[in-house]
């Protein structure tokens, strides 16, 4: 069958609400697993009933009343046949529920009873009048949904998806039996309806087969599609890139200091690769301050040496500009022409770097998401660098990538990702890792600060400014937000004028243009400016080393990754650096673990393995809104010797097993092969 088809009728309007729920075929319902399971299995005596356990209770209802204080809502006490009595009680209700729970009707309320005013209650219970058919037989799965799809449409739907479904395995049995798996088919019915022996504890715990199937499955899914992508681009047929070096050495020369080992060994893996007739597809990862930029730009060198052109894309203005500006320095002076390209680029210069980047006369494309835009092309692209490739959408990354025929990728990226997400995510990735810093930088001291002693912290300002140093001080937002109430950094130069007179204070946010940005941070790097305010988009790329004290606002609403990488902008010099975590409680637990994390660390490695363990993969690769193929069932902490299970079965099974392969890729990731290996 079509895997777009239903077997079984589903209307037009319910086809659009799965939809939304990214359910297109039989196999997508029945992997839509529950978000929490009820147990509906037995009755419990309302006198054995203890608070703040889910229970299901069969009882009459004695008296139902509505009442007006403190707020309109029904009262409804029922009563069990032990004579035990127990007060239902609902804020929001209509009608129906009115005549649903009349004087007299028997009914199931399910839910966790607390103590009230009047006494025992279960406030908004799960109603149940059908009560002749008995109890189930199984515990109720409770699905995530959306609007006008209920509950009980939804579990019909995928139950009938269940029957359907073809009772053939993408795996062997011989293989299951070596992994120590059951059956999918056994192993999705058992999850959608559990026997009532199984605790909803259990249930929720990733160790059962059944879940152990899924997770397997979705794993394998994963590292074969990598391989296979790794495969295809291995049989590409990309421009060997090698020149005689006199770029790269000039380059090296006129830096004014040395490379270090690892630095060095990055570059000599990233030649060879651009050396090969196949298209590299490498990752350059390296702590806060490592010197990645300057290793992609020796590798744009070894491109331009050999009559390339090279695209050099950020996330972000600021970003862009800033390398924009470096490889300027670097490369002007040689004759090589960089050209500047993002959103706020007025027509007249877009026109002509379009033109020059046509012809093949400008050899340095720098820019944001502007570079592949439909309109712009090269004369003979062949390297493309991705800077903070995470934050950007896998379709982006495709287009930049079409613009050359099996160009050569390099993605760098400043959020070092953990070996186990490394093992899974980018599996088609070869991963080069500048593990130290420049010699001369000093290690930083954060503080976390209550802002109820925001003085004191102003005092600090002004003794760094007064000892030659300059600071930054970071606020979330340029606009006043009534829901986030957080400080405006405009109000904090107003505030931070008042206290500190007589500083030269500066601003800098997202919504200023671009010339504007560009002169304030040249007064800022040329010590006028002795503290900028200023949003987060001086997050990543800004290298200020007289800078030597960094503030940062409201610090609980901040990522990890994001928190590290603000304090990663000081400690650039030789002086003593310092950043200031300012925080407002009450703090939520989230928050509390993030601060404690950014606190006890300095390691990004060991920063973003904490990360991935607080938010998840999706969240710390920022895919989850990019369109990455995620895993919805394995944790790759928990799961590690799931995933190393099936990194090497993976190349086994592509060897001797291709059929097994299609078809286990066509079940699990049909509607995503646009996006493997980009």
């Amino acid at each position: 069958m079509s895997t777009a088809d239903f077997p079984f009728p589903v209307s037009t309007a319910t086809q659009a609400k799965l939809a939304k729920l990214n359910i297109n075929n039989i196999w997508d319902l029945a992997l839509h697993l529950p978000l929490r399971y009820e147990d509906e299995t037995h009755i419990t005596p309302i006198a054995d009933a203890r608070a703040g356990i889910p229970v299901q209770i069969e009882a009459t209802v004695i008296h139902q009343q509505i009442q007006f204080r403190p707020r309109k809502q029904l009262i409804v006490q029922v009563q069990d046949l032990s004579g035990h009595v127990l007060y239902l009680r609902f804020i929001h209700f209509y009608p129906s529920q009115q005549k649903q729970l009349a004087e007299g009707k028997v009914i199931r309320a399910l839910g966790e009873i607390r103590h009230g005013f009047f006494g025992d209650e279960m406030v908004h219970p799960k109603i149940r009048t059908d009560i002749e058919q008995g109890l189930s037989e199984s515990l109720t799965p409770v699905y995530p949904t959306v609007n006008g799809l209920n509950q009980p449409a939804l579990r019909r739907l995928i139950q009938a998806a269940l029957k359907h479904l073809p009772d053939d395995d993408t795996l062997p049995d011989e293989l299951l039996q070596q992994l120590h798996l059951p059956p999918l088919l056994q192993s999705l019915k058992f999850l959608h309806s559990p026997p009532p022996e199984y605790s909803i504890q259990d249930l929720h715990q990733g160790t059962l087969p059944a879940w152990q199937r899924l997770k397997f499955d979705e794993l394998l899914a994963q590292q074969l599609s990598m391989r296979l992508a790794r495969q295809q681009r291995l049989k590409g047929h990309a421009a060997a890139l090698s020149g005689n070096g006199h770029i790269s050495k000039l380059l090296q020369t006129n830096l004014g200091f040395a490379l270090t080992s690892a630095q060095q060994r990055a570059i000599n893996e990233i030649k060879t690769d651009l050396a090969q007739t196949h298209p590299m597809h490498r990752l350059l990862q390296g702590d806060v301050g490592s010197g990645k930029t300057i290793v992609c730009a020796l590798a744009a060198a070894i491109a331009v040496e050999a009559g390339f052109q090279v695209a050099i894309m950020a996330p972000t203005e600021i970003l862009a500009e800033q390398h924009y500006l470096k490889f300027q320095q670097w490369f002007a002076s040689q004759g090589i022409t960089v050209g500047w390209l993002s959103g706020s680029v007025r027509k007249k210069a877009r026109e002509k770097t379009k033109t020059e980047l046509a012809n093949g006369t400008m050899q340095l494309a720098v820019g944001t998401h502007a570079l592949f835009q439909e309109d712009i092309s090269f004369h003979n692209l062949g390297l493309v660098i991705v800077d903070e490739q995470h934050r950007f959408g896998v379709a982006q990354r495709l287009a930049l990538k079409n613009k050359g025929s099996d160009v050569h990728q390099l993605m760098m990226s400043a959020t070092p990702i953990p070996r186990t997400l490394a093992m899974s995510f980018f599996a088609d990735l070869d991963v080069s890792v500048i593990d130290e810093l420049p010699p001369g930088r000093t290690p930083i001291v954060t503080r976390l600060v209550n802002s109820t002693r925001r003085q004191e912290v102003e005092k600090l300002v002004q003794h760094t400014c007064i000892q030659g140093r300059q600071v930054y001080w970071v606020c979330p937002l340029i606009e006043e937000s009534e829901t986030l109430q957080l400080q405006t950094a405009v109000d904090t130069v107003a505030q931070l004028q008042l206290a500190l007179p007589q500083l030269n204070i500066g601003l800098i946010h997202g919504r200023m243009k671009s010339t504007e940005k560009a002169e304030v941070m040249a007064a800022f790097a040329a010590g006028t400016i002795q503290v900028l305010v200023a949003t987060t988009v001086i997050e990543v790329g800004v290298d200020v080393p007289n800078a030597s004290l960094m503030v940062i606002e409201h610090a609980e609403r901040m990522g990890l990754a994001q928190l590290h990488q603000l304090r990663g902008r000081v400690g650039r010099g030789s002086a003593a650096s310092r950043c200031v975590l300012l925080f407002s409680e009450p703090l939520s637990d989230l928050a509390k673990a993030r601060l404690k994390v950014i606190y006890e660390n300095t390691d990004g490695f060991e920063i973003a393995r904490q990360d991935l363990n607080i938010r998840g993969p999706g969240e710390f690769l920022g895919a989850r809104q990019s369109g990455v193929p995620m895993l919805r069932f394995a944790n790759l902490e928990e799961d590690l010797p799931l995933l190393e299970k099936a990194r090497n079965l993976a190349p086994l099974l592509i060897n001797q097993q291709p059929q097994v392969v299609r078809k286990h890729l066509q079940r699990w990731l049909a509607q995503r092969a646009a996006y493997l290996g980009v």
